[in-house]
């Protein structure tokens, strides 16, 4: 058997480039003469923005601290121990760049197997445990403090969660053994499983006071000096720890069944991770921690070696990194200013964004439109968000009454554009329409704003041909809900000159979205994909497949929703005319189905009905089905999904062809931040790799092996 240091050295050599963090140990008096304390403090040098993880050498380094606190316990030199962390941070897990050059089931077995060894000896030593949660806390960070015996948090703790289900992993350092066996199971399977599955959902420190995972929860101004004052009085006697009784009967088998459901309903049993997880906790039941340990070990070994968290790391470094540093984006430092902006328009979609601009950017915003009432309307619906922000507390009346001063709405383009930097249209999707606003815009606004078009499929090189100056106009598209998704397709036009894609990309970082460079080509990213796969979808439908296969045959690719009940958020309507737009664009591949647009002209809002009695569950219309007419080929859920993600493969492979975007990862960040596609496929295109799709359609996968996937 390798030892813990013999294990963790292996590691440490397949990775040369860790962020090392130090464990160093320091001793004083606790108050009130409760006698002398060693503090291990886990810090890797770096300020907050480089949070302390734990790779192989990093667990080394805890570990021979751990060895000093052990002796001097043994030896009657301390009365306890504990841990904590640098300034903002505590520690936010395994090192995942790490985990990315494991190629071997062995490999994987070792990094459990060292993290559960070091840390399952604070538990063992002869004095009591402490940890101090001070700052952000993320899966092996956790974990190290519930191996403790006693734990405080702080209020001004931002982040703490296990976020490994979300990424296709396990808490698999003592997670899912010990927290069910603290807190009890439904809450464990609340924090393992419905938070990391709701987009990783975070807690803060109160919340994890109030789960009962920490003891004692403290102020952050003097937060380690409450904690110690605490320490000494758990330690003389005169501050008693209580904790509830754990449910291990029925109330256990329910929080499993339940963790059950939701991962069915989130992944459709296509992610394997959160079911082993639940596995774990369910044997979890008798409270034997070290065969806990064992299972997590082994699944943690087997995810490792799987695509699934290959493709979550992959999704989550698209997003942090890719999604921060936008590929093709000109130098910033051609970026224009914008002091003021104006929006076209007064609707819905035009109303979200002044309502976005005005909250990021904090400039005038001013709307227009064909009439005062609508004008008013727009303003009264900015106006109202506004009071809504003010009654849930996330801005003072300060911040909304001058908020509420910045915002303005005229019928006049030449009052209200004449001082604007960026003036961004939301009007019907027409390049008619969309031409006569330009020039209208053209005609007022100052030489330097810039035009932008929030189309979601029209030609903006068109749209900007009849202008004296195309090379301002710019392709904007954001996706709906504006507040929730955070991608931002920035297009740029056969003419469009860098200053204005640079003025461009400044605002969309302003905004806090993930913006994308594409070229002007039909429909862009997302909604060419989504059009081409919905498309499929109603192709096999006309053929004669029955709306319910042709919905379960994709269920497998654990969407945040299936495609007709997307279509009916998209708006039956607006799928009918961009995949019309499409077909004119790709006839050969892009079809209008006639069925859509039955469903149009009835003027149903989609394809389905939610009846209370039946649970809202979707149900197909009967209006709907009357008006379907349907072939006579029928296919399975395996044809189905066979013919979708064979045209999604094509498409997509046809639009890196094209140059649309830069790579194939600018696909996947597309689909994750503008579609919410999940994690764990990591947008799509690892997912065709994984299934053998790509090399079936395209005759080559679209990542290299070893990116999203198990290297070679």
């Amino acid at each position: 058997m390798s030892t813990t240091a013999e294990l963790l050295k292996g590691a440490a050599e397949l990775f040369p480039d860790e962020v090392v963090t130090s464990a160093h140990v320091r001793h004083f008096e606790l108050p009130a003469g409760a006698g002398r304390f060693a503090l291990i403090t886990l810090d890797n040098g770096f300020d907050h923005t480089k949070p302390t993880t734990f790779g192989p050498q990093s667990l080394a380094n805890l570990n021979t601290a751990i060895d000093q606190v052990e002796a001097e316990a043994a030896n009657g030199e301390i009365v306890a121990a504990g841990i904590t962390g640098k300034p903002f941070i505590f520690a936010v897990g395994a090192d995942l760049k790490g985990v990315e050059l494991l190629k071997k089931h062995d490999e994987a077995l070792a990094i459990g197997k060292g993290g559960h060894d070091v840390f399952k000896r604070l538990s063992a030593l002869a004095v009591p445990t402490f940890a101090y949660y001070n700052g952000a806390a993320m899966g092996g960070g956790v974990e190290v403090g519930l191996h403790c015996t006693y734990r405080t948090v702080s209020k001004a703790l931002p982040a703490f969660s296990l976020p490994e289900v979300f990424l296709g992993l396990v808490p698999g350092w003592g997670g899912c053994a010990i927290l069910p066996n603290l807190i009890g199971a439904e809450k464990a399977v609340q924090v393992i499983i419905e938070n990391s599955l709701n987009q990783n959902r975070q807690l803060k420190g109160k919340q994890v006071f109030e789960l009962g995972i920490a003891d004692a929860l403290f102020e952050g101004a003097d937060f380690l000096e409450q904690s110690l004052i605490w320490t000494a009085g758990v330690l003389n006697g005169s501050v008693a720890v209580e904790r509830p009784e754990i449910d291990r009967g029925e109330g256990w088998d329910a929080a499993v069944a339940k963790g059950r459901a939701i991962a069915d309903s989130k992944v459709h049993g296509a992610a394997p991770a959160a079911y082993r997880a639940l596995d774990i906790i369910e044997a979890a039941k008798d409270g034997d921690l070290q065969k806990g340990f064992d299972a997590e070990d082994q699944a943690l070994a087997d995810l490792i070696m799987g695509g699934e968290l290959r493709s979550g790391i992959y999704a989550f470094n698209l997003v942090q990194k890719r999604g921060k540093r936008p590929v093709g984006a000109p130098d910033k430092s051609l970026a224009r200013p914008v002091t003021k902006v104006g929006v076209v328009g007064a609707g819905l979609m035009a109303s979200q964004l002044a309502l976005l601009f005005l909250r990021r950017l904090e400039v005038p915003v001013v709307l227009t439109d064909i009439d005062q009432e609508r004008v008013d309307k727009g303003v009264g619906y900015v106006h109202g968000e506004i009071d809504k922000l003010l009654g849930k507390g996330r801005i003072n009346q300060d911040k909304a009454n001058r908020l509420k001063g910045l915002v303005s709405g005229v019928l006049d383009k030449a009052e209200g554009f004449a001082d604007a930097d960026f003036v961004i249209e939301a009007v019907f999707e027409e390049m008619s329409v969309k031409q006569k606003v330009f020039a209208e815009v053209e005609a007022v606004a100052p030489a330097h704003a810039i035009l932008a078009t929030n189309t979601s499929s029209l030609s903006v090189s068109e749209m900007a041909s009849k202008l004296r100056h195309p090379e301002r106009v710019v392709g904007f598209h954001f996706f709906n809900p504006v507040a929730v998704l955070p991608l931002l397709e920035i297009v740029k036009g056969e003419q469009t000159d860098d200053a204005s894609l640079a003025t461009a990309f400044g605002v969309a970082k302003k905004l806090k979205k993930t913006a994308v460079l594409t070229k002007d080509a039909p429909a862009f990213v997302v909604n060419r994909i989504l059009t081409r796969f919905m498309g499929e979808i109603q192709n096999v439908i006309d053929e004669g497949t029955s709306v319910e296969t042709a919905e379960k045959a994709v269920e497998p690719l654990g969407l945040p929703m299936s495609p007709l009940v997307l279509l009916e958020l998209v708006g039956p309507a607006i799928g009918l005319h961009v995949s019309e737009t499409l077909n004119r664009a790709f006839p050969e591949r892009f079809t209008v189905s006639p069925n859509l647009k039955a469903v149009v002209e009835a003027g149903k809002r989609g394809f389905y009905v939610y009846k209370p009695e039946n649970g809202f569950k979707p149900e197909l219309d009967p209006e709907v089905a009357a008006l379907l007419k349907q072939g006579d080929t029928v296919l399975t859920e395996q044809q189905v999904r066979d013919r979708v993600l064979d045209a999604v493969a094509q498409e997509i492979g046809l639009m890196l062809e094209e140059g649309v975007v830069a790579e194939a990862q600018d696909i996947d960040l597309c689909l994750i931040t503008g579609a919410g596609w999940p994690f764990h496929l990591g947008g799509i295109t690892p997912y065709l790799d994984r299934e053998g799709v790509s090399e079936r359609v395209n005759g080559k996968r679209f990542l290299a092996q070893g990116v999203a996937s198990v290297p070679a």
